[in-house]
């Protein structure tokens, strides 16, 4: 029997469908594994809970992190992206940069959730960093998951309605308490997913996505401190990052880099303090990460 179903959980080359809420566990044909969390399957049955995907539904959006060796989907067909980050402990900006990145390449929308905001002492540096992202154009949430969950819900559902988001960040960040206070029954889906995948008793190392009422869903990436995104191109990189965009075609040369040649609007604006340094060290070591892969 063929069916249709949406993939809810990935551990290695071993897949979770929902399909119509009839949980089934799937493998591809052959040694194919590039199916994401949150991809459309089409499935052919084969016991009571098992099943084989057939192929995958065409994509609106991929999320997918790289190294020099290979890629690791996260996610597809997602519309959201919200990097968690905290007053403490301090938040990596590569890793945020990074995401943000990533979700400019992918066509996905993204926000920063600034968690934690009843420890005052910190937060004033906190915000002060959060800013650097909201001063190019990404919301910046504050919400204090533990202390104010209230008022943590009134920000966060409105902005989750009718959207396939995707949670990323650090370990630490509190993360975890975010999507336990969205997803309520998360806890037991996680026990019931690892059972289901037979990944041992305590893993949280696999993806996995959470319907929400009305059709939303999260899905909930492990805690990475890397994001690597080798498998982005020059051109690709340039574009990705926003506050680049008013000075592209305005450098001397066509096929500037925007690391050290003459007459560079980017470095000009990076000059000028109009382009922050940070971000801008961030872009050429991108660069030279996309010349180092090895596909």
């Amino acid at each position: 029997m063929s069916m249709s179903g949406t993939i809810i959980a990935a551990h290695g080359r071993h897949y979770l469908a929902d399909v119509e809420g009839t949980k089934y566990q799937c493998v591809t044909r052959g040694k194919k594994t590039n199916v994401a969390v949150g991809d459309v399957v089409h499935l052919k049955q084969t016991s009571n809970d098992q099943a084989v995907i057939e192929d995958i539904a065409d994509r609106t959006t991929l999320i997918y992190r790289s190294d020099q060796y290979k890629s690791k989907l996260l996610a597809a067909n997602i519309s959201r992206l919200f990097i968690v980050v905290a007053t403490e402990p301090s938040f990596a900006d590569d890793l945020v940069s990074r995401a943000l990145v990533a979700a400019e390449a992918a066509g996905i929308e993204a926000h920063l959730i600034l968690n934690k905001t009843d420890v005052k002492e910190p937060l004033p540096r906190a915000r002060e960093r959060a800013a650097v992202y909201g001063s190019l154009g990404y919301p910046v949430h504050e919400v204090s998951a533990k202390a104010d969950p209230e008022h943590a819900l009134s920000v966060l559902q409105p902005l989750l309605a009718g959207q396939h988001s995707i949670f990323i960040g650090q370990s630490g960040m509190g993360k975890s308490s975010l999507i336990n206070l969205l997803v309520p029954d998360a806890d037991i889906a996680v026990r019931e997913i690892s059972s289901a995948l037979d990944t041992g008793k305590h893993t949280t190392t696999f993806t996995r996505l959470y319907w929400l009422p009305g059709g939303a869903a999260i899905i909930d990436s492990p805690g990475f401190q890397e994001f690597g995104l080798y498998h982005l191109t020059e051109g690709m990189l340039e574009r990705a990052f926003v506050e680049f965009k008013p000075y592209l075609g305005g450098c001397k040369y066509y096929n500037c880099r925007h690391l050290a040649e003459p007459q560079c609007a980017v470095l000009e604006a990076v000059k000028d303090g109009k382009i922050a340094k940070m971000r801008h060290e961030l872009y050429a070591q991108l660069l030279h990460e996309s010349s180092q892969t090895l596909y």
